[in-house]
């Protein structure tokens, strides 16, 4: 799975080229150096849209090992 990263001016201008890249994998569309929008092709769509998935079934999804991930970090202080 590659992951393909378009401004939002680049994705205006060749819509094409960001079409063929989602047959790739996820094209992240960017404004202001924040990503603001995901493309993917509507078979990945429908992959991710599935209802009652198992942790199994995600933690075993192609390319996973590819995705940057990080757990917020919270600090939990008792009162007693």
């Amino acid at each position: 799975m590659t992951i393909t990263t378009l401004s939002s001016s680049e994705f205006i201008q060749d819509v094409c080229k960001a079409k063929q890249a989602a047959e790739r994998g996820p094209v992240f569309i960017t404004s202001d150096e924040s990503t603001t929008h995901v493309l993917l092709t509507f078979q990945e769509y429908k992959k991710l849209s599935r209802r009652n998935k198992r942790i199994s079934e995600l933690l075993a999804m192609p390319g996973v090992a590819d995705i940057e991930f990080e757990l917020p970090t919270k600090i939990i202080t008792s009162t007693v």
